[in-house]
């Protein structure tokens, strides 16, 4: 082969390179050209419950079908892949099921990736336009991928009997079909990861999922709205914003849940204020604990700590109720030394908590406050309970990022989640344990830690002596 037969060879595979590389949108994803920083927080989740809360045209449901798509050709950049794989891709209808979810499913599908097509209606030749029963997929390990497209008004029935590795809802199921597919991946150690804007209000999606009131250590959630995707048009997104209400705002652009009387801490964002990784506090930082005290309710301790720009780390929690004082101390005292938490030199632990802690309990001629005290936490009642006020300064916290949230503290995320306004200035009194315990420790307006003063070297030392003792000379002349 002549040089220039070669170098025309050369070109002619470059070409096509490109043509493949154009005609490939599941490339330009790859390559960082059309993804943005949300979207690889969700792919890079090793949790197997993820969800998706994102307003139209976040990139919620481009991160869904190209989940689905590494998932079948086995090329998950994040994960061990399988192999050959079998998952479902669940819509509300399946008029819903081709115009969106199969679309985008087929948009990242390389047409040379397809083994076969079996359609529900339509003729395959023209996928796009019918309803797709399955796609078979070749995967490179040599398998095939059965890749299965089911509509919610089918009814849970159909959606029983198959083990799975993933299903897929793009948008909200029905309780009961979530759990039935639940069941599906359980054989096969499965996963689940939905995309969805939450349009229903408060549903078990809000409930299960967002606030996790189940304490599901495998589900992961994330908010997506249109400033995360930067290959929106800024002038369309600011022409679409402001003609909205305020409720349509914050479902259909910031894929926030709502309800009538509206979210108190609109400011906490899960994925600004919530560490993914703890790290080790050091111990000039910590500040104090902060305890809003219950019997029959929940008693909420929080444990805090101030970085030298006077960032807070709320790092530790102890949350629990129906417990008397004697196990709650115990709790505590166990979950400050698993901090490695300061104590004074006596041996006690310090901290705030609600002046109500002053009053004589029914069962005790003590007070809760002498009770702790008598227990090694030495309590300080002397805390600002001023709600409005106190509700204030946290949303200053979080709305200049003052603030930052360990994830073991899991109650007080949940409690931020679902913190409703009710009538008037005031929130409504429900599940806001934790949430008392932090306006209590905000408000006292916590200051940066102080910087450790630099021990001076032999060096720097002899140069002061000199130039004082250079000073003096001066001074005498």
């Amino acid at each position: 082969m002549t040089e220039k037969e070669i170098l025309a060879r050369i070109l002619a595979i470059e070409r096509e390179q490109k043509r493949r590389f154009d005609n490939n949108r599941l490339a330009r994803y790859n390559t960082g050209e059309k993804v943005h920083e949300k979207q690889v927080a969700f792919h890079k989740c090793l949790k197997r419950n993820r969800w998706v809360f994102g307003g139209n045209r976040s990139g919620k449901t481009e991160c869904g079908a190209v989940e689905a798509v590494w998932w079948a050709r086995g090329i998950h950049p994040y994960r061990k892949n399988r192999g050959a794989v079998e998952g479902w891709v669940v819509s509300l209808s399946y008029e819903v099921q081709r115009d969106v979810a199969q679309s985008k499913f087929l948009s990242y599908l390389n047409p040379d990736w397809i083994q076969d097509i079996v359609m529900a209606s339509g003729r395959k030749e023209s996928a796009e336009y019918g309803i797709i029963d399955y796609i078979l997929i070749k995967n490179v390990s040599g398998g095939i991928s059965k890749i299965s497209f089911k509509s919610c008004d089918q009814g849970r029935e159909k959606f029983q009997g198959t083990s799975l590795d993933f299903v897929w809802f793009d948008e909200e199921p029905p309780l009961d079909i979530y759990q039935e597919c639940r069941m599906r991946v359980l054989d096969r150690k499965g996963e689940i990861w939905g995309t969805m804007t939450p349009l229903k209000g408060l549903t078990w999606v809000y409930d299960l999922i967002y606030l996790n009131s189940g304490g599901d250590e495998e589900i992961w959630c994330a908010n997506m709205e249109w400033a995360d995707n930067p290959f929106l048009d800024p002038d369309e997104v600011a022409a679409l914003t402001a003609s909205m209400d305020e409720e349509t705002l914050n479902s259909r652009r910031y894929g926030k849940f709502s309800a009538a009387e509206g979210l108190v801490y609109k400011e906490f964002d899960p994925a600004r204020h919530v560490l993914e990784q703890p790290f080790e506090v050091p111990f000039e930082w910590q500040d104090a604990m902060s305890i809003d005290p219950g019997l029959n309710n929940p008693l909420a301790c929080l444990f805090f700590a101030v970085d030298y720009d006077g960032v807070v780390y709320v790092v530790g929690e102890w949350y629990e109720a129906g417990r008397d004082i004697d196990y709650h101390a115990k709790m505590i005292s166990e979950t400050a030394d698993s901090l490695n938490w300061r104590r004074d030199g006596k041996g006690r632990l310090e901290a705030l908590i609600d002046s109500a802690a002053t009053q004589k309990t029914l069962a005790s001629t003590k007070s809760v406050a002498d009770l702790f005290f008598e227990r090694g936490i030495a309590v300080n009642t002397k805390v600002d309970k001023d709600v409005f006020s106190g509700i204030a300064r946290v949303k200053s916290y979080f709305a200049t990022d003052r603030i930052k949230i360990f994830p073991c503290c899991r109650n007080l995320i949940r409690e931020l989640k679902s913190y409703w306004w009710g009538s008037g200035d005031r929130p409504v009194k429900k599940d806001d344990h934790a949430l008392d315990a932090l306006r209590y420790y905000i408000m006292t307006k916590p200051e940066p830690t102080k910087q450790p003063k630099a021990h001076k070297t032999v060096i720097e030392r002899d140069k002061e002596r000199l130039i004082k003792k250079l000073r003096r000379s001066e001074s005498r002349l």
